[in-house]
């Protein structure tokens, strides 16, 4: 899925501008105000975001989906389970916007608004599609659909969870994620055992020839 506009000016705002959205919310005021507080020029508002707040939630996302990318980098995952692995990613991501997390539940509140259920598919499918290239996850069949349509579960619960955790440290989230990650493999175990059944199982034809 494409993502949207990146510029190094978007970029540049943007972590101002999270600083903004708790008082002025995901709004062209607190882009003019990001501006300003980085020595731009308010009036480039609404050139660098024409799209309005799901445009501004969406530049957001995708930032911090590309964020989490570059810290997972230095993780060391490669020695790691891969539901391990996940819930590394995923830690990483909630540790990161842990200072913002009043911007996220509005951006969370945006996207909830009737007309953007798009973009919120969109933000869902690429912070998605970006845990799975962080963790080396390259699965090109029919799994690639099931992993993702999975792990969108876990992760939008998780994340409405920890919007809830008042913690320090997100521990009652990550034993949240502990457990629906635990449920994650026992489905996996289950999945690979029927497939080795079907395997195994001779074509109906076969088993029409024997029986015959």
């Amino acid at each position: 899925m494409e993502p949207p506009e990146r510029s190094a000016e978007r970029d540049a705002v943007l972590p101002a501008l999270l600083d903004q959205v708790p008082w002025l919310g995901w709004t062209r005021p607190a882009v003019r105000a990001a501006l300003a507080a980085t020595g731009g020029d308010p009036a480039d508002a609404g050139l660098l975001f024409p799209g309005g707040s799901a445009d501004l939630v969406e530049a957001f996302c995708d930032y911090a989906d590309r964020r989490m990318e570059e810290g997972a980098a230095a993780l060391g995952l490669s020695e790691m389970r891969l539901s391990a692995r996940v819930r590394a990613v995923i830690a990483l991501r909630l540790a990161q916007c842990r200072p913002h997390k009043e911007a996220v539940r509005r951006g969370l509140a945006v996207l909830a608004r009737p007309g953007h259920a798009t973009a919120a598919t969109r933000c869902t499918a690429r912070t998605v599609d970006a845990i799975w290239h962080a963790v080396g996850d390259e699965a090109a069949d029919f799994s690639w659909y099931t992993k993702r349509a999975t792990l969108a579960a876990i992760y939008g619960a998780t994340l409405l969870f920890w919007l809830r955790d008042d913690s320090d440290d997100d521990g009652p989230t990550l034993e949240f994620l502990d457990r629906r990650l635990a449920g994650l493999g026992r489905i996996g175990k289950l999945r690979g055992r029927l497939t080795g059944m079907l395997r195994r199982r001779p074509p109906p034809g076969q088993l029409a020839i024997a029986e015959g």
